[in-house]
């Protein structure tokens, strides 16, 4: 079986966040990144599927600037076969469509059985890659995954609905999987590891290269980031006292003052 894990490379969960001059983004020098949380878990149940089955290749594939190839270097130190890395000036500011795409050429040139990847990143938690993903693909897919088993035709997965339940899905192969933090215990990458991932080879790929020169990248969004700001200071929240009714009453007073109403 042939398993590529999509991950997202993202600000250490610890480090200090201060908008950019423009106001776009956030200011990324001197701040530390890591794998985005619900990667790992996906990244560890491709390696749980390699290790049930030492003849399968887990292939990590990431999108982003040079520090992106400490990211694969952990995947790779953690048991993946190889790497693919996206890095082209041409795809900053693409997306989530343009992300999609980026990887989609990926994964047509990689043929994976499943795709697996976070059910969101811990920066944007848009969860809109994933099935966009999927439909650029043309495979069936399933988000939120807490459980995976291997069938004869497939996969069987448990996904996480609202209020606690869960739903038991049957899918073919190839298909992709969405996954949720807590699917497994993720491992660590060992000493052996981390210098066997030194010789492991990493694919750099251009948006050229991928043939979506002018397709993917700040031009081509469909989404753009117009500003990114810090909530006014001094405006704190209002608590509404009083019984039920007039707690409702009041409410529906702030709402209809807001226009919300």
């Amino acid at each position: 079986m042939k398993i590529l894990v999509c991950l997202k490379q993202v600000p250490h969960q610890d480090a200090r966040l201060d908008v950019n001059a423009d106001g776009t983004w956030i200011k990324e020098d001197g701040i530390k990144f890591e794998i985005n949380s619900y990667d790992t878990f996906a990244l560890e149940e491709a390696l749980r599927a390699k290790d049930a089955d030492p003849a399968s290749e887990v292939v990590v594939v990431s999108i982003g600037p040079d520090r992106v190839t400490q990211a694969l270097r952990t995947a790779l130190g953690m048991g993946a076969d190889r790497a693919v890395h996206v890095k082209d000036p041409a795809a900053d500011g693409s997306d989530a469509l343009g992300i999609a795409r980026m990887l989609a050429t990926v994964a047509k040139e990689v043929g994976p059985d499943v795709v697996l990847m976070g059910l969101m990143s811990d920066d944007s938690n848009a969860s809109a890659v994933p099935p966009m993903l999927a439909e650029l693909m043309g495979v069936p897919h399933a988000t939120a995954v807490v459980k995976v088993e291997k069938t004869a035709p497939g996969l069987r997965v448990e996904r996480e609905l609202e209020g606690g339940a869960l739903e038991v899905v049957d899918l073919p192969l190839p298909c992709l999987l969405a996954v949720q933090t807590g699917l497994n215990q993720v491992r660590y990458a060992s000493l052996k590891g981390i210098m066997a991932a030194k010789k492991k080879p990493i694919d750099v790929k251009t948006a050229e290269a991928l043939g979506l020169a002018g397709k993917v990248g700040a031009g081509a969004a469909k989404v753009r980031i117009r500003k990114i700001y810090h909530p006014p200071k001094g405006e704190g929240a209002e608590i509404l006292s009083g019984s039920a009714d007039e707690v409702v009453s009041k409410l529906v007073g702030k709402i209809k003052e807001l226009g919300l109403l």
